[in-house]
Protein backbone atom coordinates (compact mmCIF):
# COMPACT_ATOMS: atom_id res chain seq x y z
CA UNK A 1 0.00 0.00 0.00
CA UNK A 2 2.65 2.37 0.87
CA UNK A 3 4.39 1.92 -2.53
CA UNK A 4 1.29 2.83 -4.40
CA UNK A 5 0.35 5.83 -2.01
CA UNK A 6 3.99 7.10 -2.99
CA UNK A 7 3.22 6.71 -6.79
CA UNK A 8 0.04 8.12 -6.05
CA UNK A 9 0.81 11.06 -4.28
CA UNK A 10 3.94 12.11 -6.18
CA UNK A 11 4.63 10.01 -9.28
CA UNK A 12 5.00 11.14 -12.58
CA UNK A 13 2.52 10.27 -15.11
CA UNK A 14 -1.12 9.88 -15.30
CA UNK A 15 -4.09 8.48 -14.24
CA UNK A 16 -5.72 6.60 -17.54
CA UNK A 17 -9.79 6.62 -16.91
CA UNK A 18 -11.37 3.44 -18.14
CA UNK A 19 -14.32 3.24 -16.57
CA UNK A 20 -16.77 3.91 -19.14
CA UNK A 21 -20.07 2.43 -17.69
CA UNK A 22 -23.60 2.33 -19.50
CA UNK A 23 -24.32 4.91 -20.88
CA UNK A 24 -21.22 6.11 -21.73
CA UNK A 25 -20.21 2.42 -23.14
CA UNK A 26 -22.01 3.27 -26.68
CA UNK A 27 -20.50 6.66 -27.54
CA UNK A 28 -16.81 4.92 -26.53
CA UNK A 29 -17.30 2.30 -28.85
CA UNK A 30 -18.27 4.46 -31.97
CA UNK A 31 -15.51 6.39 -31.45
CA UNK A 32 -13.99 3.16 -31.64
CA UNK A 33 -15.23 2.16 -34.80
CA UNK A 34 -18.02 -0.16 -32.84
CA UNK A 35 -21.33 0.54 -34.53
CA UNK A 36 -24.68 -0.54 -32.05
CA UNK A 37 -25.47 -2.99 -34.99
CA UNK A 38 -22.10 -5.06 -33.69
CA UNK A 39 -23.62 -6.22 -30.43
CA UNK A 40 -27.58 -7.56 -29.65
CA UNK A 41 -27.54 -7.15 -25.49
CA UNK A 42 -25.43 -5.27 -22.37
CA UNK A 43 -23.67 -7.95 -22.03
CA UNK A 44 -22.38 -8.35 -25.69
CA UNK A 45 -21.67 -4.36 -25.52
CA UNK A 46 -19.61 -4.86 -21.92
CA UNK A 47 -18.04 -7.44 -24.25
CA UNK A 48 -16.57 -5.52 -26.47
CA UNK A 49 -15.76 -2.18 -24.00
CA UNK A 50 -13.50 -4.71 -22.18
CA UNK A 51 -11.73 -6.59 -25.05
CA UNK A 52 -10.97 -2.38 -25.68
CA UNK A 53 -9.77 -1.91 -22.51
CA UNK A 54 -7.64 -4.96 -22.48
CA UNK A 55 -5.92 -4.08 -26.09
CA UNK A 56 -5.14 -0.43 -24.53
CA UNK A 57 -3.90 -1.92 -20.76
CA UNK A 58 -1.93 -5.13 -23.17
CA UNK A 59 0.04 -2.01 -25.02
CA UNK A 60 3.59 -1.66 -24.62
CA UNK A 61 3.41 1.62 -23.95
CA UNK A 62 1.16 1.52 -21.02
CA UNK A 63 2.76 0.93 -17.78
CA UNK A 64 3.90 2.99 -14.86
CA UNK A 65 6.83 5.09 -16.68
CA UNK A 66 4.15 6.95 -18.01
CA UNK A 67 0.36 5.76 -16.19
CA UNK A 68 0.91 6.28 -12.59
CA UNK A 69 -3.49 4.75 -11.85
CA UNK A 70 -5.84 3.20 -14.02
CA UNK A 71 -9.56 3.96 -12.68
CA UNK A 72 -12.18 0.61 -13.89
CA UNK A 73 -15.98 0.47 -14.02
CA UNK A 74 -17.46 -1.97 -11.78
CA UNK A 75 -17.69 -4.91 -13.68
CA UNK A 76 -14.18 -4.76 -15.07
CA UNK A 77 -13.40 -5.63 -11.97
CA UNK A 78 -14.69 -8.92 -12.44
CA UNK A 79 -13.02 -9.72 -15.41
CA UNK A 80 -9.38 -11.08 -16.11
CA UNK A 81 -6.61 -10.07 -18.22
CA UNK A 82 -3.72 -12.74 -18.67
CA UNK A 83 -5.47 -15.03 -16.05
CA UNK A 84 -5.43 -12.54 -13.42
CA UNK A 85 -8.05 -10.23 -12.13
CA UNK A 86 -7.60 -7.22 -13.67
CA UNK A 87 -6.50 -5.17 -10.82
CA UNK A 88 -4.03 -7.63 -9.39
CA UNK A 89 -2.47 -7.51 -12.97
CA UNK A 90 -2.49 -3.53 -13.43
CA UNK A 91 -0.41 -3.44 -10.30
CA UNK A 92 1.69 -6.76 -10.59
CA UNK A 93 2.43 -6.32 -13.92
CA UNK A 94 2.32 -2.88 -14.86
CA UNK A 95 2.81 -0.56 -11.38
CA UNK A 96 -0.23 0.54 -12.28
CA UNK A 97 -2.70 1.70 -9.51
CA UNK A 98 -5.97 0.57 -9.79
CA UNK A 99 -9.05 2.38 -8.77
CA UNK A 100 -12.87 1.92 -9.16
CA UNK A 101 -15.92 4.03 -9.93
CA UNK A 102 -18.15 3.86 -7.45
CA UNK A 103 -21.07 6.06 -8.39
CA UNK A 104 -24.46 4.49 -10.03
CA UNK A 105 -25.21 8.11 -12.38
CA UNK A 106 -27.04 10.88 -11.63
CA UNK A 107 -29.99 12.30 -10.88
CA UNK A 108 -32.18 15.08 -12.64
CA UNK A 109 -30.67 18.58 -13.18
CA UNK A 110 -31.61 20.83 -10.15
CA UNK A 111 -30.36 24.17 -8.77
CA UNK A 112 -27.92 24.17 -11.86
CA UNK A 113 -26.57 20.52 -10.71
CA UNK A 114 -26.37 16.97 -10.94
CA UNK A 115 -26.06 14.86 -7.77
CA UNK A 116 -25.48 11.37 -7.78
CA UNK A 117 -27.98 8.97 -7.47
CA UNK A 118 -28.05 6.39 -4.56
CA UNK A 119 -25.63 3.75 -3.80
CA UNK A 120 -27.52 1.46 -1.94
CA UNK A 121 -24.85 -1.80 -1.93
CA UNK A 122 -22.03 0.71 -1.41
CA UNK A 123 -20.58 -0.72 1.40
CA UNK A 124 -21.00 -4.10 0.13
CA UNK A 125 -18.93 -3.01 -3.02
CA UNK A 126 -16.48 -1.29 -1.08
CA UNK A 127 -15.57 -4.10 1.03
CA UNK A 128 -15.69 -6.61 -2.30
CA UNK A 129 -13.36 -3.73 -4.04
CA UNK A 130 -10.91 -3.73 -0.92
CA UNK A 131 -10.67 -7.48 -1.40
CA UNK A 132 -10.05 -7.26 -4.94
CA UNK A 133 -7.17 -5.07 -4.44
CA UNK A 134 -8.40 -1.79 -5.36
CA UNK A 135 -6.44 1.16 -3.54
CA UNK A 136 -9.14 3.81 -4.35
CA UNK A 137 -12.96 4.65 -5.95
CA UNK A 138 -13.97 7.35 -8.11
CA UNK A 139 -17.16 9.07 -8.06
CA UNK A 140 -18.60 11.49 -10.45
CA UNK A 141 -21.41 14.46 -10.16
CA UNK A 142 -21.94 17.53 -12.76
CA UNK A 143 -22.26 21.31 -12.50
CA UNK A 144 -23.94 22.65 -15.17
CA UNK A 145 -23.89 26.44 -13.87
CA UNK A 146 -22.67 28.71 -11.47
CA UNK A 147 -25.46 28.32 -8.78
CA UNK A 148 -24.07 27.93 -4.87
CA UNK A 149 -26.95 26.10 -3.57
CA UNK A 150 -26.51 23.56 -6.01
CA UNK A 151 -22.13 23.47 -5.86
CA UNK A 152 -22.39 23.17 -1.98
CA UNK A 153 -25.28 20.72 -2.20
CA UNK A 154 -23.27 18.25 -4.52
CA UNK A 155 -19.76 19.06 -2.35
CA UNK A 156 -21.67 17.75 0.83
CA UNK A 157 -23.07 14.90 -0.85
CA UNK A 158 -19.82 14.16 -2.20
CA UNK A 159 -18.03 14.05 0.91
CA UNK A 160 -20.81 12.03 2.96
CA UNK A 161 -19.55 8.94 0.29
CA UNK A 162 -15.82 10.48 0.96
CA UNK A 163 -16.42 9.29 4.89
CA UNK A 164 -17.59 6.22 3.95
CA UNK A 165 -14.97 5.14 1.30
CA UNK A 166 -11.93 6.33 3.57
CA UNK A 167 -13.76 3.49 6.69
CA UNK A 168 -13.49 0.93 3.80
CA UNK A 169 -9.62 1.89 4.00
CA UNK A 170 -10.08 3.38 0.30
CA UNK A 171 -8.86 6.34 -1.07
CA UNK A 172 -11.66 8.44 -2.58
CA UNK A 173 -11.38 10.37 -5.48
CA UNK A 174 -13.84 13.35 -5.52
CA UNK A 175 -15.53 14.09 -9.19
CA UNK A 176 -17.90 16.87 -9.25
CA UNK A 177 -17.08 18.13 -13.12
CA UNK A 178 -17.82 21.38 -14.29
CA UNK A 179 -19.17 21.63 -17.78
CA UNK A 180 -17.01 22.95 -20.14
CA UNK A 181 -19.85 24.47 -22.27
CA UNK A 182 -21.17 26.57 -18.97
CA UNK A 183 -21.53 30.18 -20.32
CA UNK A 184 -20.29 30.95 -16.23
CA UNK A 185 -17.83 28.09 -16.50
CA UNK A 186 -14.93 30.07 -14.46
CA UNK A 187 -17.29 31.36 -11.61
CA UNK A 188 -18.57 28.19 -10.79
CA UNK A 189 -15.26 26.99 -10.34
CA UNK A 190 -14.72 29.84 -7.89
CA UNK A 191 -17.73 28.51 -6.16
CA UNK A 192 -16.46 25.15 -6.33
CA UNK A 193 -12.98 25.92 -4.69
CA UNK A 194 -14.00 27.82 -1.86
CA UNK A 195 -16.67 24.74 -1.43
CA UNK A 196 -14.23 22.19 -1.44
CA UNK A 197 -12.22 24.23 0.98
CA UNK A 198 -15.23 24.58 3.52
CA UNK A 199 -15.34 20.47 3.16
CA UNK A 200 -11.95 19.85 3.22
CA UNK A 201 -11.51 21.87 6.86
CA UNK A 202 -13.75 19.44 8.34
CA UNK A 203 -11.90 16.33 7.49
CA UNK A 204 -10.47 14.39 10.43
CA UNK A 205 -6.46 14.79 10.52
CA UNK A 206 -4.71 12.75 8.98
CA UNK A 207 -7.63 11.62 6.06
CA UNK A 208 -6.71 12.43 2.69
CA UNK A 209 -9.03 12.71 -0.39
CA UNK A 210 -8.53 12.89 -4.44
CA UNK A 211 -9.87 15.20 -6.30
CA UNK A 212 -10.68 14.99 -9.85
CA UNK A 213 -12.08 18.28 -11.80
CA UNK A 214 -12.47 20.07 -14.83
CA UNK A 215 -9.43 22.09 -16.15
CA UNK A 216 -9.87 25.57 -15.41
CA UNK A 217 -10.85 28.51 -16.98
CA UNK A 218 -8.35 30.60 -14.88
CA UNK A 219 -4.85 28.67 -14.71
CA UNK A 220 -4.43 28.06 -11.59
CA UNK A 221 -7.59 28.04 -10.10
CA UNK A 222 -6.85 24.51 -7.99
CA UNK A 223 -3.11 25.39 -6.68
CA UNK A 224 -3.97 26.00 -3.28
CA UNK A 225 -6.22 22.73 -3.42
CA UNK A 226 -3.41 20.58 -4.51
CA UNK A 227 -1.29 22.19 -1.82
CA UNK A 228 -4.07 21.08 1.41
CA UNK A 229 -2.92 18.45 3.81
CA UNK A 230 -5.97 16.87 2.94
CA UNK A 231 -5.40 16.37 -0.64
CA UNK A 232 -3.33 13.29 -1.87
CA UNK A 233 -3.18 14.57 -5.89
CA UNK A 234 -5.77 17.21 -7.61
CA UNK A 235 -6.38 15.30 -11.61
CA UNK A 236 -8.06 16.73 -14.07
CA UNK A 237 -10.44 15.15 -16.57
CA UNK A 238 -10.52 16.34 -20.52
CA UNK A 239 -14.24 16.88 -20.35
CA UNK A 240 -14.99 16.32 -24.25
CA UNK A 241 -11.90 18.79 -24.93
CA UNK A 242 -9.78 16.96 -27.94
CA UNK A 243 -6.46 15.72 -26.74
CA UNK A 244 -4.56 18.65 -28.24
CA UNK A 245 -6.70 21.23 -26.39
CA UNK A 246 -6.89 19.01 -23.27
CA UNK A 247 -3.24 19.00 -23.15
CA UNK A 248 -2.87 22.61 -23.89
CA UNK A 249 -5.12 23.63 -21.18
CA UNK A 250 -3.56 21.16 -18.63
CA UNK A 251 0.34 22.75 -19.31
CA UNK A 252 -1.05 25.69 -17.82
CA UNK A 253 -1.81 24.16 -14.61
CA UNK A 254 1.23 22.63 -12.70
CA UNK A 255 -0.02 21.31 -9.93
CA UNK A 256 -2.71 18.98 -11.85
CA UNK A 257 -2.11 15.83 -13.63
CA UNK A 258 -4.33 13.83 -16.28
CA UNK A 259 -7.32 11.81 -15.87
CA UNK A 260 -8.09 11.65 -19.15
CA UNK A 261 -10.66 8.96 -20.88
CA UNK A 262 -11.87 9.94 -24.53
CA UNK A 263 -8.36 12.28 -24.89
CA UNK A 264 -6.33 8.81 -23.66
CA UNK A 265 -8.46 7.14 -26.56
CA UNK A 266 -8.80 9.70 -28.96
CA UNK A 267 -8.09 8.10 -32.50
CA UNK A 268 -7.96 4.44 -31.71
CA UNK A 269 -10.12 1.87 -33.97
CA UNK A 270 -11.14 -1.68 -33.61
CA UNK A 271 -9.93 -2.62 -37.21
CA UNK A 272 -6.19 -1.20 -36.41
CA UNK A 273 -3.44 -3.28 -36.29
CA UNK A 274 -1.38 -4.02 -33.09
CA UNK A 275 1.12 -1.66 -34.14
CA UNK A 276 -1.40 0.97 -35.64
CA UNK A 277 -3.30 0.66 -32.11
CA UNK A 278 -0.08 0.60 -30.14
CA UNK A 279 1.81 3.47 -31.98
CA UNK A 280 -1.23 5.67 -32.26
CA UNK A 281 -1.94 4.76 -28.15
CA UNK A 282 1.57 5.25 -27.45
CA UNK A 283 1.14 9.01 -29.34
CA UNK A 284 -1.79 9.63 -27.25
CA UNK A 285 -0.48 8.53 -23.82
CA UNK A 286 3.04 10.79 -24.37
CA UNK A 287 0.88 13.89 -25.16
CA UNK A 288 -1.02 13.54 -21.27
CA UNK A 289 2.05 12.62 -19.63
CA UNK A 290 4.04 15.72 -21.04
CA UNK A 291 1.30 17.64 -20.29
CA UNK A 292 0.90 16.44 -17.07
CA UNK A 293 4.98 16.21 -16.03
Amino acid sequence: MLDQVTQITSGAGFIAALDQSGGSTPKALGLYGVDASAYGSEEEMFAEVQRMRERIILAPDFDNNKVIGAILFERTMDETIAGKPVAHYLWEDTGVVPFLKIDKGLEDEADGVQLMKAMPQLETTLAKAKGAGIFGTKERSFIKAANLKGIVKIVSQHFEIAQMVIAAGLVPIIEPEVDIHAPDKAEAEDMLRAALFAELALLPKGQQVMLKLTIPENAGEYDELADHPAVMRVVALSGGYSTDEATARLSRNSKMIASFSRALTQGLQRDMSDTEFDTALAANIDKIYKASA
